[in-house]
């Protein structure tokens, strides 16, 4: 049986115009998790995240801010790597694409493509969002504004180098439909098939010529390269590859992509269909989420309904953070957090539920005639596993949070503190069986939580434990 090859898993790598926000701790820690489950399945995993620093929007942030766009995005990149460290994100790579060896690998691909006529001189015409650095069809348009940035798009008429997208329009439509390349949820597949059914894909831009902090294209130095196409190559620079397509890195393609849905479109287009042009396989998984919502509305600061990952984290904690944003609703649908509903569910789940059910059960076993001897746990149970094996993140903790009310309600049924004064032997039963599922619910929180699965191993040893969750 051949060796399975490592489990390459990739957040977007996020465009460094301002401050990590919520949304993007959303998704690298539902990647975090997925990763985490795959270590403890034996897999040998590459998880991948990291910042796209180049395009026009940043060269007007940097120019606003007075600074050159180097010291910007440098300044902006360790934002991201220290919140990363806050919460606990254990990546294998954090890639920048102002690295030079990323550069040097984007030219080499950009010189093949255009030895090889995929990418020709051309002239582009479109409505263009600089919001979304992204050409918009009318179809896009909402009252004829971006839905993203509520802003009409500029028409924009622009000598540009294309690439060929038309050729390959029909074989990536037989490739979602078939599930080669994975959609899910399923909705987005539908999203995606329905476009590519209805519009036919023009040869896409890949230059601009008015934007200099940008990476210079090799054949024409006048032009740098679409934000775009540097950004998507960073997947596979992440990976040490130098641009030949020759050299497949061992751990391509990549087994899960999270994307949220306002990149849904070019990750399912303009990305495989570069993979498609240079011959390689195109990615396995797009998994995308939804908008982080707060009280029905997009977050906003003009709204005030802004919620700062900070706040949160100050709040909650690493761990409360983590499970707050996995437990909020299931991965593809928009997740809507409030301060108020976040605190009714930290104290409702931790404070009171595994918090309380590891105090009162470690207390109670300190009146057993011998010490608790945890056995080593190997795999997860059938129903729990078949969910993360399919991403399925908020529907896991609900899982485990089903096992953490059982355990409550067995104590409460069972009330051992009468029973350590009436029947030993039913007491010694009723506490060990606790102590076992407690130690499965902790095996099971290690890619969630952590920390606290590693508090909760720690007190199952020792017989004593410290408060795991203080009650807000």
């Amino acid at each position: 049986m051949p060796e399975q090859k490592p489990f390459l898993i990739t957040t977007p790598i996020y465009y460094v115009n301002g401050r990590p926000h919520i949304g993007h701790a959303y998704t690298t820690v539902a990647a975090d998790c997925i990763a985490r489950y795959q270590k403890l399945l034996g897999r040998q995993v590459f998880f991948s995240t990291g910042t796209d620093e180049h395009g026009i929007k940043i060269q007007k942030k940097a120019e606003e801010e007075g600074k050159e766009p180097q010291a910007f995005v440098d300044e902006m990149a360790q934002a991201f790597r220290d919140l990363w460290d806050k919460l606990e994100i254990d990546y294998t790579r954090f890639i920048r694409t102002t690295e030079s060896a990323h550069i040097a690998a984007v030219e080499r691909v950009l010189q093949d493509l255009y030895d090889r006529g995929i990418i020709y001189q051309g002239t582009y015409e479109g409505l263009y969002c600089t919001g979304c650095e992204q050409f918009k069809t009318e179809d896009d348009l909402v009252d004829g504004k971006c839905p993203d940035h509520d802003r009409a798009p500029e028409p924009m008429k622009e000598e540009s180098y294309l690439m060929k997208m038309t050729v390959i329009q029909q074989e990536l439509q037989a490739r979602i439909e078939r599930d080669e390349l994975c959609v899910t949820p399923e909705k987005y597949k539908a999203e995606i098939l329905s476009f590519l059914g209805s519009e036919t894909l023009e040869d896409v831009s890949i230059s601009r010529k008015n934007v200099k902090w940008g990476i210079p294209l090799p054949f024409d130095p006048s032009h740098t390269t679409y934000v775009w196409i540097d950004a998507f190559l960073n997947y596979l620079t992440v990976l040490g590859w130098d641009g030949n397509r020759e050299n497949v890195p061992e751990e391509w393609p990549a087994d899960v992509h999270l994307i949220g849905k306002d990149i849904l479109r070019v990750h399912a287009t303009i990305w495989p269909a570069l993979l498609m042009h240079l011959g390689l396989p195109t990615q396995k998984k797009l998994l995308v989420n939804g908008f982080i919502l707060s009280g029905g509305r997009k977050m906003s600061k003009t709204l005030g309904n802004a919620i700062s990952v900070e706040e949160v984290l100050e709040r909650f904690g690493t761990d409360g953070t983590r499970y707050l944003l996995m437990s909020a609703g299931n991965f593809g649908d928009d997740v809507d957090l409030t301060m108020e509903r976040m605190t009714e569910t930290y104290n409702a789940h931790l404070a009171n539920g595994i918090g309380n059910l590891v105090s009162r059960v470690v207390k109670l076993s300190e009146k057993l005639a011998a010490p608790f001897l945890p056995q080593k746990l190997e795999g997860f149970d059938p129903e729990f596993a078949e969910l993360l094996d399919g991403q399925k993140l908020s529907d896991a903790l609900q899982h485990i949070w089903a096992r953490i009310a059982a355990a409550n309600k067995y104590i409460d049924d069972e009330k051992p503190w009468e029973l350590a004064k009436t029947d030993q032997g039913r007491f010694e039963s009723v506490i060990q069986k606790l102590l076992t599922d407690i130690a499965v619910i902790a095996y099971a929180l290690q890619p969630f939580l952590p920390a606290t699965s590693e508090k909760i191993e720690k007190a199952l040893r020792e017989g004593k434990t410290e408060p795991l969750f203080q009650r807000i």
